[in-house]
């Protein structure tokens, strides 16, 4: 099979306060983020959305140390996981590649290629695909690949999403049971899951089955764990003035207080490693809405990061895969049902769903524009005369 290589994708993180703006811009710059009608718009609302938002994320950076720890824990998983390979009789290099920060894909890719690897498995630290995180990395690799001859010689192999593998339910199923069992009544602890949200075009409009996968997944760990506990399901997150996915993190737990629960469980589903959003969003925030909502007895799951039932299932991942016929970037979105990737479908005139969806959007920039004009002082308005 000659030399093995993976590569692990994750999104990264700021390691520094100083890394947070051009973080930020990196993350907003990306179309799969921030879906516009005009790529030339892209870039200038990064640009503003980072510059705005930078300060109140270094603060909330502070608060879990002054930055993240995501690169510390995807690293730390690449050595597990190849110790893991090794004791299974599979000798590999692992690469992590970052879509928003150090190490980048870009990156990864550079010293794969010098190290020669003849197969490839690429593997995202994302259990659940979605256009946003693994399609995004999914669509950067895609273009590497076409620019580079060195890339086109290289047997590679995609796992586009793997939230039904039976090692890492049982990973999250363990790691419920434990934070369950500190409770006097465990069994009537009420477990809330809390997933990353999607804009809900995502899934109405551009097809992505993020919010399929989530859901099914939370029933299968339900499943694994078999406990008699009740449930939620929730998504956290959200920013701008868009519909997310519902219902939302804050709010479901705001309900669950008026219920009476005083005994939670939050699980976060859709993450893998200890990152900003559990470490302050979830421990910080949320904690905070729950004992205002009236419960007080919160506890949260930690992430898989090391654990060594993921890391396992991590590497039967791997094995399998370089034991299936390949799967290629080109027939991902074909698999998760002819997801729309950017550039998206083509604006309309009448009154179509797509043109109600693009003058929707449209209208959106404008406000955004004037707005910046607002702020600024500078713009189309001012030019004009109308504002002075």
């Amino acid at each position: 099979m000659g030399r093995v290589g993976v590569l692990l994708l994750n999104l990264g993180g700021p390691d520094k306060l100083e890394d947070v703006g051009p973080f930020l811009y990196n993350l907003f710059s990306d179309p799969e983020i921030i879906r516009l009608p005009f790529r030339w718009l892209q870039k200038p609302l990064a640009w503003f959305i980072a510059t705005r938002r930078t300060g109140t994320s270094q603060a909330n950076y502070k608060q879990i140390g002054g930055g993240s720890p995501l690169r510390r824990i995807t690293e730390a998983q690449g050595e597990a996981l190849r110790e893991q390979l090794e004791e299974m009789g599979k000798e590999t290099n692992i690469y992590v590649g970052m879509r928003y920060w150090h190490p980048y894909t870009e990156e990864a890719i550079a010293l794969l290629t010098q190290d020669n690897i003849d197969n490839l498995v690429i593997l995202p630290l994302y259990p659940q695909f979605s256009i946003s995180t693994s399609g995004s990395s999914f669509r950067l690799l895609e273009r590497l690949w076409q620019e580079d001859p060195k890339l086109q010689r290289i047997e590679y192999t995609v796992i586009p999403s793997w939230y039904k593998q039976p090692g890492y339910l049982q990973a999250m199923a363990q790691l419920i049971s434990q934070e369950l069992d500190q409770f006097p009544h465990p069994e009537q602890v009420h477990v809330f899951f809390s997933a990353h949200g999607v804009p809900k075009s995502y899934v109405d409009e551009a097809g992505d089955p993020y919010q399929q996968e989530i859901e099914e997944c939370t029933a299968l760990i339900m499943q694994t764990l078999n406990r008699p506990n009740p449930y939620t399901l929730a998504y956290q997150s959200r920013v701008g003035p868009v519909e997310w996915l519902q219902p939302y993190t804050e709010d479901a737990l705001k309900e669950l207080g008026g219920q009476g629960i005083q005994d939670l469980v939050v699980v976060p589903i859709s993450f893998v490693s200890e990152h900003i959003e559990t470490l302050q969003e979830i421990d910080i925030e949320y904690r905070e809405i729950a004992e205002e909502a009236g419960i007080h007895n919160f506890r949260r799951v930690p992430a898989p990061n090391t654990h060594p039932v993921f890391i396992r299932a991590l590497a039967d991942l791997v094995i399998e895969s370089l034991d299936k016929p390949s799967l290629k970037l080109s027939q991902v979105t074909q698999m998760k049902k002819k997801v729309k990737m950017y550039p998206q479908e083509n604006w309309e005139w009448g009154l179509t769903t797509s043109a109600e969806v693009w003058n929707g959007r449209i209208a959106m920039l404008g406000f955004i524009a004037l707005i910046i004009e607002l702020i600024t002082g500078h713009g189309l308005l001012h030019m004009i005369g109308l504002l002075q």
